[in-house]
């Protein structure tokens, strides 16, 4: 049986070294829950489940509803969203109704230095730096009023840090535009111009992605909303294109944070599905199919069906194609969508509870990746599988020591309903494979099959809250890892060690959901799903548990709770595999 017995006294990041970690003994006010999955183990729940607990913020209370099992749905107002930023391009002398300009810097010996296209700059404007002790470091902001003839009454300088030999790497670029706009933004400045040297379509890209996803801000469900905020940017390049491709990757990538930051009382599998139904509207190619509890049960979902049996909200499977005329090779993405994880009868404690609004953050990723190929007119055919429910405690619910059967035929033991991820996934990568097999669904097999969860804690213990972990087939872990590198989202390649899977082999069923030995959670729950992904070596697993949702302060271009990652590397394997 899996109780909880103690409670950590630290931060999530305290179970990257267990030796070093305080306990304290078992409370009802406890922050994280240990668990045992056998007589002889004692482990934290975050490196067993697909629990990834942090350090709580403020969310405004959004209106109480009650809902009917029978229906699973009320109807309400619609999920909102943040409003979108206008992002162009602005020729070099060509800027208009600008409030500011943000310049970038670089630090030459501890001074401050222009660089890239800045002849409009005045550098008796640059020389009140040096008074002001403004030295360029990276990601550093400094406002000064603007001289005669600068190209705006305000300037916003913003530092690079020493320029390299070889050019600044695109993500540096797009860290310091995300930060400048920020303080743009909390200076009340409106209007901004960005010059930044970026001479290629890559560092255009980056500095146009940086700046927009800069202006995110959550209050959607606040009465008084802040008027604070920049509305338009202008990007100073002659390249057209690479802003227009920019704002669509940023913009689909603020969606997804507006779905992760929606609390679960508006958004749970049926609203899910409709925001996906709405989303896909207007775009060429696109179409989207929606599984409610019937079909899932005609089709033997019993991954999704037990994971959702506890809760009043059914579940839904979401699959959502883009198929453009001509385009031959084909990518299938298929998104965890928890879309609230109480941990079901293995509870969570209370605190920090409320962050598992964000357990749907692989399938917010994995359908605005397949809305962002689209609207990008990629020649490739992207699918994605939405497995989306709500994993809560009732008299219904999934039991410790259950047995259920996920489409494939294969048989699982439950040991820990906290564990229910790698279920609702095991079903769509099932869904996912070519029809051949005897339970896929798709016409002819996909040249890559990725998956995309917010999966275990123990991702976080590995590698912190900004890198994701990546497991998988090498043709799939290489396409994920160049995508990571064009993107700027950080991925960690994992080992795939072959022994662990007898840890997951159950005396009971096929397989138990987690294993009796307390170590390699993250390695257990990718090596667990290998078994539902294929043998034809083209998978990859992506743990997206940490980045997912940033809890601490803002950083570069990454906002507070839902930061949309794994959208832009995504469509970047996309195009990857379009060329």
């Amino acid at each position: 049986m899996v109780r909880p017995l103690l409670r950590l006294t630290a931060r999530s990041n305290a179970f990257a070294s267990p030796s070093r970690t305080r306990i304290a003994t078992s409370s009802a006010s406890a922050s994280r829950a240990l668990f045992s999955s056998a007589a002889s183990h004692r482990l934290p729940s975050a490196l067993r489940s697909d629990a990834h607990p942090r350090t709580a913020t403020t969310v405004p209370a959004a209106p109480r509803m009650t809902w009917s099992r029978a229906s699973s749905h009320t109807a309400q107002a619609a999920i909102p969203q943040t409003p979108d930023v206008k992002v162009t391009a602005a020729a070099p002398g060509q800027l208009s109704g600008v409030d500011a300009a943000i310049v970038a810097v670089v630090s030459s010996e501890g001074s401050p230095e222009l660089v890239g296209n800045v002849d409009s700059v005045n550098t008796k404007t640059v020389q009140q730096l040096k008074k002001l002790g403004f030295k360029g470091k990276a990601q550093s902001t400094v406002i000064v009023p603007g001289g005669e003839n600068d190209p705006a009454p305000v300037l916003l300088f913003v530092g690079l840090g020493e320029q390299p030999e070889n050019g600044f790497k695109p993500e540096t670029l797009r860290r310091a535009a995300g930060v400048a706009v920020r303080a743009a933004g909390a200076a009340e400045l409106k209007n901004v111009a960005v010059i930044f040297p970026a001479e290629t379509p890559e560092a255009v890209v980056a500095v146009a992605e940086g700046a927009s996803l800069g202006t995110y801000t959550w209050n959607q469900y606040k009465t008084e909303k802040s008027e604070a905020g920049v509305q338009s940017i202008q990007v100073v390049t002659k390249d057209e294109d690479a802003v227009r491709r920019a704002e669509i990757a940023a913009r689909h990538t603020k969606r997804a944070r507006d779905l992760v930051n929606t609390p679960p009382n508006f958004l749970y599998p049926a609203t899910f599905a409709e925001q996906a139904q709405k989303a896909a509207k207007g775009l060429d190619n696109v179409t989207v199919e929606v599984w409610d509890e019937k079909k899932l049960k005609d089709e033997r979902m019993g991954g999704i069906l037990g994971v959702c049996q506890g809760s009043q909200h059914t579940p839904r499977l979401v699959k959502i194609s883009y198929a453009p005329s001509g385009a031959s090779k084909k990518l299938a993405i298929v998104g965890k969508g928890i879309t609230f994880d109480s941990g079901g009868i293995s509870l969570k404690p209370s605190k920090g509870m409320h962050e598992m609004k964000g357990d749907m953050g692989g399938a917010a990723a994995t359908l605005h990746a397949v809305l962002c190929a689209a609207e990008l007119k990629l020649p490739v055919n992207v699918t994605g599988f939405l497995c989306l429910a709500e994993n809560m405690p009732s008299g219904s619910a999934l039991k410790n020591g259950d047995v259920i059967t996920q489409r494939t035929g294969t048989t699982v033991q439950i040991l820990n309903t906290d564990a229910e991820g790698r279920l609702v996934l095991a079903d769509g990568l099932a869904v996912a494979q070519s029809k051949e097999t005897g339970y896929g669904t798709e016409e002819a097999d996909p040249d890559l099959l990725l998956d995309i969860a917010t999966l275990t804690g123990a991702q976080m213990a590995a590698l912190g809250t900004r890198t994701a972990g990546l497991m998988g087939d090498d043709k799939a872990v290489e396409a994920v890892r160049a995508a990571s590198g064009r993107s700027g989202e950080q991925f960690w390649a994992m080992p795939f060690p072959d022994e662990m899977l007898e840890d997951l082999k159950s005396t009971t069923a096929d397989l138990d959901n987690i294993g009796s030995v307390p170590w390699g959670g993250m390695l257990k729950a990718g090596i667990f799903l290998q078994q539902f992904a294929g043998k034809k070596g083209n998978w990859g697993h992506l743990d997206i548990a940490g980045p997912s949702g940033n809890f601490g302060k803002p950083h570069g271009y990454t906002s507070t709770e839902g930061t949309g990652f794994g959208v832009r590397t995504l469509v970047e394997v996309a195009k990857g595999l379009a060329q």
